[in-house]
């Protein structure tokens, strides 16, 4: 009763270490999230305004680190800062900065990206003209508007630092487990509990990173969703046509107190007049040929 989740073959309980495992994920990916829109932002505006040589170097490292995996990546740099084994605070700055530099070339393409396409606008040629310092066009008009995708990349880029974070404590390369309890750690000693029939160790600190990866994926659809004036668009239209098949007459359906009184208004207006009306005559000649005009038969 004390362990509502069970514990592990050392003892330690299961339903603390799960908790306890999203404070070091939370904390490790906010860090690594920071960093990386940081200096890829920074890289890319300083890429796409200036170009030339600087653009050349930076988008050919960009490149060479994106070609990595980023898993092998991520323990390179953990092996290179930490050794692979550090304490809590020292081992969520490695894994955080490890996590960095795998996902700092995402944001550096994108707001490279939409600098080279906003710096030709008219405002950044007009604020040229009137003798704008460089560090304002970039910070006033250049970084304001090639920053609105941004959230989506976030949350995207967020998803997959869990499941890297897990996969360096899966192979021994994140915190060290006496300074922290992490979940790619326990999924590392689940392993052999499993073989030992203690199969609750796998389960939960799996389900909870399943969770928190799909929870941040829904969050960068739907700010996707926000984003996209086009999906905005799409969306409002199956509104309209909603409408409309709300407002429309189902013949089987019926009818209600306000159409039978619409109904009873409609047949007591005269129709419209024709001219049979005002001269019955007209349809009679066309059966005994009277009333046809001269020379014609």
């Amino acid at each position: 009763a004390e362990h509502i989740w069970g514990t592990t073959a050392a003892g330690f309980d299961v339903f603390s270490r799960v908790v306890w495992g999203a404070r070091t994920a939370v904390i490790a990916i906010v860090v690594a999230v920071l960093l990386s829109i940081f200096a890829g932002v920074l890289l890319g505006l300083v890429s796409g305004y200036y170009g030339g040589w600087v653009d050349r170097i930076l988008v050919m490292i960009a490149d060479a680190v994106y070609s990595f995996p980023s898993l092998l990546l991520a323990i390179l740099m953990a092996i290179m800062i930490s050794h692979g084994q550090s304490g809590l605070w020292s081992g969520i700055l490695a894994s955080g900065i490890s996590i960095t530099v795998v996902y700092i070339p995402q944001y550096f393409r994108t707001i490279r990206a939409e600098v080279i396409r906003i710096k030709e606008s008219a405002y950044v040629e007009s604020a040229r003209v009137v003798g704008a310092s460089t560090w304002r066009i970039m910070t006033k008009h250049l970084f304001k508007n090639s920053t609105r995708t941004l959230p989506v990349i976030l949350t995207l880029n967020s998803s997959e630092a869990i499941l890297t974070l897990a996969g360096l404590g899966f192979l021994g390369f994140g915190i060290e487990p006496t300074a922290a309890a992490e979940w790619g750690y326990d999924l590392n000693r689940s392993v052999s509990d499993v073989t030992a029939g203690i199969w609750w160790t796998a389960v939960f600190p799996g389900i909870a990173i399943v969770l928190i990866v799909l929870g941040i994926t829904l969050v960068g659809e739907s700010l996707n969703d926000l984003a996209d004036p086009r999906l905005r668009a799409r969306k409002s239209a199956g509104e309209v046509v909603g409408s409309i098949e709300d407002t429309s007459v189902d013949p089987n359906e019926k009818p209600t107190a306000r159409n039978e009184v619409i109904a009873e208004l409609d047949a007591n207006v005269d129709p419209p007049a024709t001219v049979t009306d005002h001269d019955p005559t007209i349809v009679a000649s066309e059966w005994t040929g009277e009333g046809k005009p001269e020379g014609k038969e």
